[in-house]
């Protein structure tokens, strides 16, 4: 139901976009356009397919997951709509705010932290519980919008996470289908929508990744035991700081088996054109380095350059223009009979 709500939402979207097409128009990793409607249809699949769940008596529990989907989608549009882009992660929007700038995505990460208290007080428990939780919900909208660089990403990471999610619930001693419901709604609205990311024709956005997050760290919250919750909240913690200092995208690339998982489904990458010899080759300086195709045998063919030659040293060999004083007035006899200054080079 999650996955036939999305395909449904996705399709009224596109056919009647919020406030335009263009709005929602972004550029992409290859400067192609998409559109960023994918993440509000996969939050309102996600919500469609709790609601469901809940009607047939499934988890009292489902408003919570609903919160936190619903109140990390509306600061994730927030923060799609009006960040500029110039302050990016913990470090860029904290050390904007300590110096008096509010940006939009300091206000997204105060309201997922509210969105997270929220839902973890509607989940109940103990202050221990509820504190768990609500960095469950907050830091896991946060963590997977990290992985949506590239297409597909983010959902192989919702999936994968869900996955394990599932198994750590069964190896705990509880049932394994109470597990995998607890995460069906959010994973089947994500994999719905995943050709259309994958195919680089829409993709999340701080909006659908924010969601998707959300609604897997409610469901974590809701099924998993406090000493796994405990777990999976270090782990966010740890990788959240770790991407202040390294790259994921350059991790993932330097690890086959990473790269192959992270490649599989998508678009070729575009082959890189490469330079002829210049300064920005560090080969031999040419005075117009230019693009060159490579040839069948992969070589790439010599560019021809001119040649240069040295400079005469200014004052030698200097013709006398027309005109010139000596030449009217005699003077070039005088100039054959003294002998020549001699001149620095």
């Amino acid at each position: 139901m999650a996955a036939l709500a999305a395909r449904a939402a996705y399709a009224g979207l596109r056919r009647r976009p919020p406030a335009g097409e263009k709005t929602w128009t972004r550029t992409n990793h290859r400067g192609e356009l998409v559109t960023l409607l994918e993440g509000p249809a996969v939050a309102l699949g996600t919500v469609a397919g709790t609601a469901v769940a809940g009607t047939v008596g499934a988890n009292r529990r489902d408003l919570a997951v609903t919160t936190a989907t619903l109140g990390a989608l509306g600061f994730g549009v927030l923060d799609d709509m009006r960040g500029s882009g110039k302050r990016r992660g913990l470090r860029g929007h904290l050390g904007a705010l300590a110096h008096g700038e509010v940006t939009t995505g300091a206000v997204k990460l105060a309201g997922l932290a509210v969105t997270g208290l929220g839902a973890a007080l509607l989940d109940g428990g103990d202050p221990a519980d509820v504190a768990i939780n609500a960095g469950l919900i907050a830091g896991g909208a946060n963590l997977l919008n990290l992985f949506d660089l590239r297409p597909g990403r983010a959902i192989k990471v919702a999936t994968g996470t869900a996955a394990l999610m599932a198994v750590s619930g069964a190896l705990a001693g509880g049932d394994s289908s109470r597990y995998i419901a607890a995460v069906a709604a959010p994973v089947g609205a994500a994999l719905a929508l995943l050709p259309e990311d994958l195919a680089e024709r829409a993709m999340l956005g701080d909006a659908g990744a924010n969601a998707l997050g959300a609604a897997l760290g409610a469901s974590a919250a809701r099924t998993l035991p406090r000493s796994a919750r405990a777990g999976l909240l270090g782990a966010i913690v740890a990788l959240t700081l770790a991407s202040e200092q390294v790259s994921f995208t350059r991790v993932i690339e330097r690890t086959p088996p990473l790269r192959w998982l992270d490649m599989l489904g998508r678009r070729p990458a575009p082959r890189a054109v490469p330079l002829a010899d210049g300064p920005l080759t560090g080969g031999a300086l040419t005075r117009d380095p230019v693009l060159t195709a490579p040839v069948p045998d992969g070589r790439v063919p010599a560019v021809p350059t001119e040649p240069v030659t040295r400079r005469r040293p200014p004052g030698r060999h200097r013709r006398a223009a027309d005109g010139d004083s000596r030449t009217r007035s005699g003077g070039w006899l005088l100039a054959l009979l003294k002998p020549p200054a001699r001149q620095e080079p």
